[in-house]
């Protein structure tokens, strides 16, 4: 379900990407002229929504990216045939929240323990939740934190926030969310801010 949630999400969103490349410029003038704000304003608030979404994207890729070079490594090291493939699997089902790149890891460590590996099966079950899956809880809040200059608590709970909210767009939706109420904000309490 979540497979097929995922695929319908992924082709909504490629078709609305052709319209908002094709009227984004369009799109952006309008709503700078419906925003009741001065032209400072308009564009601090434009940089931060900016910045925060290529924040997002790329913290995203550099973190699934990460997860299949782990993921590859360790098949690698524990004689998983085709264990690159496998390792671009992970980085690519990383991207789907909560099961991830344990849709790849998992079965392995299940085929091991039913052949009798035991061992193999619980260095790959161990180093699958304890690497694996940290990593995005680890580099995600330090990576998108960075360039949003947001607390890493607020990106990891505006993260976790959007998942459970929007799903797999939430990666993006929940820091953009908390990252323009931040903006907002600060344009109304800095001094700066209000002229």
């Amino acid at each position: 379900q979540g497979t097929f949630q995922f695929l319908i999400s992924f082709f909504l969103m490629l078709y609305l990407l052709f319209f908002l490349i094709r009227d984004g410029r369009d799109l952006v003038v309008r709503i700078r002229r419906a925003l009741p704000l001065s032209d400072n304003q308009k564009r601090r608030l434009f940089s931060k929504f900016t910045r925060v979404v290529r924040a997002t994207v790329k913290g995203n890729i550099v973190v699934a990216a990460i997860q299949g070079f782990l993921g590859g490594a360790i098949f690698a090291v524990l004689g998983i045939p085709a264990a690159a493939l496998w390792g671009v699997l992970m980085a690519f089902l990383s991207l789907l929240p909560a099961v991830g790149a344990g849709l790849i890891w998992t079965p392995a460590a299940l085929y091991f323990l039913m052949k009798g590996m035991v061992l193999q099966s619980v260095i790959l079950t161990l180093y699958g939740i304890l690497v694996i899956g940290l990593v995005d809880n680890i580099l995600r809040p330090i990576l998108v934190g960075r360039d949003t200059k947001m607390p890493d608590y607020l990106v990891l709970i505006s993260t976790l926030g959007g998942l459970a909210l929007f799903g797999l767009n939430g990666f993006v939706i929940g820091p953009l969310i908390a990252a323009l109420f931040m903006s907002t904000w600060g344009l109304f309490t800095s001094p700066e801010g209000n002229r």
